[in-house]
């Protein structure tokens, strides 16, 4: 069944899981997996560039295993949390042990926090979102769906959208535009939802106020366990998966922009508007994120059924190994501009 080889991201929690229970470089496996050994066994798998028929759409759309999937990430984050809250308070680690740990559960705030969240988010059935919700808070980016859904789907690949990387910007400054300014609009989108409706910012259905005092909530709850330490190093963990993210969305969107029409409007989203990557390790580990153009085209559709096009500009390798390339600037602008030039010929 095609379904199975989702499975492989529990590949992730099985690597963490030896990290918290190793000292050592041990500590920092999951890290060398996704950014060491993935961008280079992708060096020797052919992309794929096969869609489904309509045949196989129709059965992948009606096959629970794909949603059952992203449901069992839940417990196995949450279960991933309670270890790392133990694991990290264990006698005699170093330095670079406990940051080991650290980063391995940033990977698992990143890889099934928020990127599972981010599919969830985008389903119609309030369970879905639920879910998608409960595991955004696991990672402290509760915000993200209210500017992702309502800022970053409706602004992509204009200068509006925070989430969208201008050409020859700096990673690392784009970590810091992107996150704070999605976090601005997203209360923003949620206050003008809420006078739209004649209701005070101060309401329960403000969901960026919601999310607030669940973010407060579940870090006093911590803190009340487990003491300031394991809060502290837990909160560095979840900036590491949004870091992770915002990685992410700085290679999605680099340096692409939708042109204006004569009437000062921005063209429709096409599959040209996002970087699409077919290289499969990266592509099955991250529930087709790298399907990118099409996740964009199409934002409801189902990771599975999400569909490679020969009009969306294709980056040169997997999304693990183009986040490592963009955490050396000199080398991402010297690969990608000459990328972006191609393609705009």
């Amino acid at each position: 069944m095609k379904a199975l080889k989702y499975f492989s991201v529990l590949l992730i929690p099985f690597l963490v899981y030896i990290s918290f229970n190793s000292k050592g470089w041990l500590t920092f496996l999951p890290a060398i997996f996704i950014f060491g050994f993935v961008p280079l066994l992708e060096f020797f798998v052919k992309p794929n560039k096969e869609n489904f028929t309509k045949e196989e759409e129709k059965a992948a759309k009606e096959n629970k295993l794909y949603t059952y999937l992203l449901y069992v990430t839940l417990p196995i984050q949450l279960g991933f949390l309670m270890l790392f809250f133990n694991a990290i308070q264990e006698i005699n680690l170093t330095n670079v042990e406990i940051f080991g740990r650290i980063f391995s559960m940033g990977i698992m705030c990143g890889i099934i926090g928020i990127n599972v969240g981010h599919e969830l988010g985008h389903r119609s059935s309030r369970i879905d979102q639920f879910i998608g919700e409960f595991l955004l808070l696991t990672s402290l980016d509760t915000h993200f769906l209210p500017y992702h859904n309502g800022g970053h789907h409706f602004n992509v690949a204009t200068l509006d959208d925070a989430a969208t990387a201008r050409k020859n910007e700096l990673l690392y400054t784009f970590w810091i535009r992107s996150h704070f300014s999605s976090y601005l609009q997203a209360w923003k989108l949620e206050n003008k939802r809420m006078n739209e409706n004649s209701r005070s910012w101060f309401h329960f259905q403000n969901r960026m106020l919601v999310y607030t005092i669940f973010n407060l909530l579940f870090l006093s709850l911590i803190f009340f366990f487990f003491g300031k330490i394991v809060l502290i190093y837990f909160i560095i963990s979840a900036i590491i998966g949004i870091t992770l993210l915002e990685t992410v969305n700085y290679i999605e969107h680099y340096g692409l922009l939708r042109k204006k029409n004569e009437q000062e409007r921005y063209e429709r989203v096409k599959r040209n508007h996002s970087w699409n990557s077919d290289h499969q390790v990266g592509q099955v580990l991250l529930f087709n994120l790298s399907r990118h153009s099409d996740h964009h085209y199409n934002g409801s559709k189902h990771y599975q059924l999400l569909k490679t096009d020969p009009e969306s500009p294709q980056m040169p390798t997997g999304y693990p190994g183009m986040m490592l390339l963009s955490f050396f600037p000199p080398l991402w602008f010297l690969v990608m501009n000459k990328n972006l030039k191609k393609y705009h010929n």
